[in-house]
């Protein structure tokens, strides 16, 4: 009991300005270790990836294949949208219908244009790719025999959007008119209910 009284006159006999010291200090230190605390969680959040742009959002329209006006080969045509805040990449292309396909570009060397086999197709963040015969398309390699109409479902492959299934219509080589997109027919939406059923 004697110790009691002793403690209560020593605080008491501390100074004033040391009691509101450390009434101060204690205050301050709760939102100092919250904020370190906050930091360190968002440094975390940040380090594993988690944060980041947001991802990229492909939609692919106005799918068409020519029809083959020769046993060897024909191509493939999409326009390909990024309404995403990232870039996304086109690694491939297939079709269950289809023989071979594969991503081409149109090079012209020594005033010869020619397709040549590419790799990949970067889809920039907020713009929109449309493929024509003078630029980027999809080959296909020994095609079966399509008809003005005729519907083929496609596989578009995305690194980071993934698969996007498409129909694409059958159209005449001759309905591209002077390079204009519009001069295809009429666009073709994709129809998951023809394509997904596979």
């Amino acid at each position: 009991m004697s110790s009691a009284p002793s403690t209560d006159s020593a605080e008491r006999s501390s100074p004033p300005w040391r009691r509101m010291t450390a009434g101060a200090l204690s205050a301050a230190l709760v939102p100092v270790v919250t904020c370190v605390t906050a930091l360190m969680l968002l440094t975390a959040y940040t380090t594993t990836g988690a944060a980041g742009e947001p991802p990229a959002r492909i939609s692919v329209s106005n799918a068409r294949i020519f029809v083959p006006s020769n046993s060897e080969n024909t191509a493939a045509f999409f326009d390909i949208s990024n309404t995403g805040a990232a870039d996304d990449v086109l690694t491939s292309v297939s079709s269950p219908e289809l023989g071979v396909t594969m991503l081409g570009q149109r090079v012209t060397k020594d005033g010869a244009g020619r397709m040549e086999p590419l790799d990949s197709l970067t889809i920039p963040a907020r713009s929109r790719v449309d493929m024509t015969p003078y630029s980027v398309d999809v080959m296909v390699m020994d095609p079966p025999k399509l008809k003005i109409g005729d519907k083929v479902c496609f596989d578009l492959w995305f690194r980071s959007s993934g698969q996007v299934t498409v129909e694409a219509v059958t159209v005449p080589p001759q309905s591209w008119r002077g390079g204009a997109a519009a001069a295809f027919l009429p666009a073709v939406t994709p129809r998951p209910s023809a394509c997904g059923s596979r």
